[in-house]
């Protein structure tokens, strides 16, 4: 039986609507599912935001919350987009993962518990914080021109 991801509880108490994992395969690319519904990596420098310059809000790919705006993307020379500070509302949750022999802090989305990626201790001050995001697990809102498109 195909049961629905567990719901979680975005900041404001809200509720993701659950899925089925046939409806994460229906909605999403096989590379969106792998990494944010089964917790996969993209290869580095392979991701399609990795030196987006676009200004605009990067959202969950899976249930379109805001996460981060462009300004707080940064080159970590990683091979992932890094943002140094989510957004204030942005729905974020971390949790420890342990992998062998690793330990790192994932970040996932509290709307709708989509991977998005890890989160490190080696970023820019004032934070010092690096969110490595796997461009899969993203969507841009990309800003619009005052004057409309050119």
């Amino acid at each position: 039986m195909d049961r629905p991801d567990r719901d979680e509880t975005d900041r404001s108490g809200a509720h993701a609507a659950l899925r089925s994992q046939a409806e994460w395969r229906a909605r999403l690319t096989v590379e969106q599912y792998r990494i944010t519904r089964r917790q996969g990596t993209e290869r580095p420098y392979s991701g399609g935001y990795l030196n987006c310059s676009t200004p605009g809000t990067y959202c969950c790919v899976c249930c379109g919350a805001a996460l981060f705006r462009s300004e707080s993307k940064f080159d970590s020379g990683t091979g992932w987009p890094s943002f140094r500070t989510p957004l204030p509302d942005a729905p974020l949750g971390t949790r420890e993962e342990r992998r062998l022999l690793t330990r790192r802090t994932e970040v996932h989305c509290l709307r709708c518990a989509a991977h998005l990626g890890h989160v490190f201790t080696d970023g820019p001050q004032p934070d010092g914080l690096r969110y490595c995001i796997n461009s899969a697990a993203l969507s841009l809102d990309a800003d619009r021109s005052e004057n409309g498109p050119a």
